[in-house]
């Protein structure tokens, strides 16, 4: 019984570190172009956390004051397109 306890918290601390790094990237380090992301959080009308399909988390802000994510929520998923660290378009694929 010792030795599965043991294991399992081997195991544990070995995937703890794998976890913390698939977490938040600096929005400038994301090449440009057009991604499909899930909405994590709506920081304010300017900025939004992503989740991206690898996995990447980052907040990254509005690159045009016509952008605004008043009406997106969290697990909506959306469309963006991203130059310079900035979501310059996005469209809410979430239906509403």
């Amino acid at each position: 019984m010792y030795k599965k306890l043991t294991l399992i918290a081997l195991v544990a601390a070995l995937i703890a570190p794998v976890s913390a790094i698939a977490a938040t990237v600096d929005a400038s380090l994301i090449p440009d172009g057009t991604y499909t992301v899930t909405v994590q959080k709506v920081v304010d009308p300017q900025h939004v956390t992503i989740k991206m399909e690898t996995g990447i988390e980052s907040t990254i802000g509005a690159g045009k004051s016509i952008v605004k994510f008043t009406k997106v929520k969290p697990n909506d998923q959306i469309e963006c397109s991203i130059a310079k660290g900035t979501i310059i378009a996005f469209i809410d694929l979430s239906g509403h």
